[in-house]
């Protein structure tokens, strides 16, 4: 039984596999790959794009989805994670999908429970199919990796993208360089800078990151808008440069991406949710049909 806590659980050969199989769902064709397969998903965090589109990506297979209310759970009620967990799990899930506001915690339900355990982002530490999806996103514009760099720009130190993309395109030969003011970067090996104009005209992707307020024990700008006066993607700055943009979302407008940015083709946000599904469902089936 395989689990997907974060990146490193796949290897090199199988996030390939996982890339070529996910272009074969682009067509959003449904299959019975998952028939009389459940998948649960609990997520103990807000989420609009990761818990739809592993909806969408367990009923394309073909799957049950059961969506877990957090707010009307016995775990509002006082129920542990770990008593929750294993009710779940005597139910017979043939997946479950979690996400939580504590780094972790899908780790240690993995121990806890008889199916796969996906994570769909825990606290500040890993969104592996976030990663994937971003992965996927690179290599179908360029059509390769190789040479590529990425720009990391934002709230770097509190983000679970962050963390997982840095391992992902480095292990793919991918340069990151990581874009932030002093207090938004982790310590790290990595080319740092705290000016997006310094390195604009050596990437070839630029990864706006969406700032993490509800991770900040204090309040480290006056304003969104002092931060996005330096850090917001913004068409002077791109110009003409042939650069892709991409955002996990949620989006700031006019904080991470202004709204001409948005609008521009070079522009890959929904790309990415498009291709989300895709990602996710190549996921689900390594995990439950293999």
């Amino acid at each position: 039984m395989r689990h997907l806590i974060n990146t490193r659980d796949f290897s090199y050969e199988e996030v390939e596999a996982i890339l070529e199989r996910a272009h074969t769902f682009l067509d959003e064709k449904p299959r019975d790959i998952l028939h009389n397969k459940t998948v649960i998903t609990i997520f103990f965090e807000n989420s609009t794009r990761t818990r739809s589109s592993f909806e969408i990506a367990a009923k394309r297979l073909g799957a049950m989805v059961v969506s877990l209310d957090v707010s009307k759970s016995s775990s509002s009620k006082g129920e542990t994670l770990f008593d929750t967990a294993a009710n779940l799990d005597a139910m017979g899930p043939d997946a479950i999908i979690v996400r939580h506001k504590s780094s972790g915690v899908p780790h240690i339900l993995a121990n806890y429970v008889n199916c796969p355990i996906v994570n769909g982002g825990d606290g500040s530490h890993a969104h592996p199919t976030q990663a994937l999806l971003d992965l996927f996103t690179i290599k179908q514009h360029f059509g390769t990796l190789e040479g590529k760099k990425v720009a990391i720009v934002g709230d770097i130190k509190n983000s679970r993208v962050a963390n997982s993309n840095i391992e992902l395109l480095t292990r793919f030969g991918v340069e990151v360089i990581l874009v932030a003011p002093p207090h938004f970067l982790p310590q790290t090996h990595l080319r740092t800078s705290y000016s997006i104009e310094a390195i604009i005209d050596e990437v070839d992707v630029i990864m706006s990151l969406r700032t993490q307020t509800e991770r900040h024990a204090n309040q480290l700008y006056a304003s969104l808008k002092d931060y996005a006066a330096d850090f917001c993607i913004k068409a002077p700055l791109m110009k003409d440069r042939n650069i892709i943009l991409l955002h996990p979302g949620p989006v700031h407008r006019n904080v991470d991406i202004d709204d001409w940015m948005m609008k521009d083709p070079r522009s890959k946000v929904l790309a990415q949710v498009k291709n989300g599904v895709a990602i996710r469902m190549a996921v689900l089936e390594k995990l439950i049909a293999h």
